[in-house]
């Protein structure tokens, strides 16, 4: 189906600069290959998800001029698709149940080498077995890479206790459900990749393209989050969300200093991507 790309943020509150810096790597190389760029709203943890924040967060980005090339899939409608992994896993016995608290696993310092419990039939986690084998995958823009699942986490969590589907999970049914063939996502994600390319071999799915953007970062070096309080982005000045962007991707502000419009702004953005792919500079 050629190049798909996607833009997934977690409705927890509005878009800020680092969001911005993510959905305009992963528009840019979307368009540079000719291909499609999808909005998913990954909402599958409900208790952390903001009421009206994926409204907002569509309206951002349409501001922008970055529209999803397809209806917009959100993670809270999809739990049918996670069950039936979960249950292929399950199957396989690649996937068992786990009653292991965090207290219980302080020890390991939150590894799960081995359950230290036995597994509650009335609340339980899933967990899929991490297995020895080390997880190997060139990084488009990191270069090679190989990670230890039993170093990283040990066997990681795909259902939770409280019922719902792990993000890992969810991301690669997701990824798989979309055909999608490229991953264009902040480093701070770097260390999901080996978890999500674990459960793409377990369940037979095809493993995406991976490029993880330097994170965007305050005056202080901490990365920029909702969490930490990073400010949102303004719907009304969406040229100067895409110019912080722009330069935080790396690129010239000479490149883009003659785009009055948005429109003007990312057809020099474009052209300037495709010219020298920036964002697989090093």
């Amino acid at each position: 189906m050629g190049y798909r790309g996607r833009f997934a943020p977690s409705p927890t509150g509005p878009l800020h600069r680092g969001s911005a810096c993510a959905a305009l790597g992963s528009w840019l190389d979307a368009r540079a290959h000719g291909g499609s760029w999808l909005i998913r709203i990954e909402d599958v943890d409900r208790p952390r998800t903001v009421a009206g924040a994926a409204e907002s967060q569509l309206q951002m980005l349409a501001a922008m001029g970055m529209l999803s090339d397809e209806p917009v899939l959100r993670q809270s409608e999809r739990d049918d698709a996670y069950q039936r992994a979960l249950d292929q896993l399950v199957d396989q016995g690649l996937a068992f149940a786990c009653s292991c608290s965090r207290t219980d696993l302080a020890l390991y310092h939150g590894r799960h080498p081995r359950c230290v419990r036995a597994a509650d039939p009335r609340q339980h986690a899933w967990r899929l077995r991490a297995g020895e084998s080390p997880i190997e995958f060139a990084d488009r823009r990191l270069g090679a890479q190989r990670w230890s699942l039993a170093d990283l986490c040990g066997d990681f969590v795909i259902r939770r206790n409280d019922g719902l589907f792990a993000y890992q999970l969810a991301v690669v049914v997701d990824d798989a459900a979309q055909s999608i063939s490229h991953v264009v996502r902040g480093a701070d994600l770097l260390d999901s990749t080996p978890r999500q390319i674990a459960l793409q071999r377990a369940l037979g799915l095809p493993t995406p393209r991976y490029l993880h953007l330097d994170l965007v970062r305050d005056g202080h070096g901490a990365k920029l989050s909702k969490s930490e309080g990073a400010d949102a982005l303004d719907p009304a000045q969406p040229l100067a969300a895409l110019q912080h962007a722009w330069l935080d991707l790396g690129g010239h502000a000479e490149a883009v200093r003659h785009a009055a419009t948005v429109g003007d702004f990312l057809q020099c953005a474009l052209r300037t991507h495709a010219e020298s792919s920036l964002i697989e500079r090093r």
